[in-house]
């Protein structure tokens, strides 16, 4: 395990007291929780900014789904009669 030294902004260190005095826990096990959800979040958000441009290039392509098949399909939705979901060029 390594170690880092941060600078905190004065608000950021009584922000951290507070929450380590409430929660019980440790500096280092409060910066490094923080410091994994960041990290998390990015992730995630460069996974989505990748989908969101690989549904661009599918829209630019030509495969969507029409607005009325999937109003059909969630109207079957709980019904005897549900469909299976549409599908592209439907």
């Amino acid at each position: 395990m390594s170690v880092t030294t941060v600078r905190l902004q004065p608000d950021i260190e009584l922000d951290l007291q507070s929450v380590i005095n409430s929660t019980q826990r440790s500096r280092n096990w409060l910066i490094n929780q923080a410091i994994r959800e960041f990290i998390d979040r990015q992730g995630l958000e460069q996974k989505r900014w990748t989908e969101t441009l690989q549904a661009i290039e599918s829209v630019s392509q030509g495969k969507v789904v029409s607005g009325e098949s999937v109003n059909a399909w969630l109207k079957s939705w709980g019904t005897d009669k549900e469909t299976a979901p549409p599908e592209v060029g439907q």
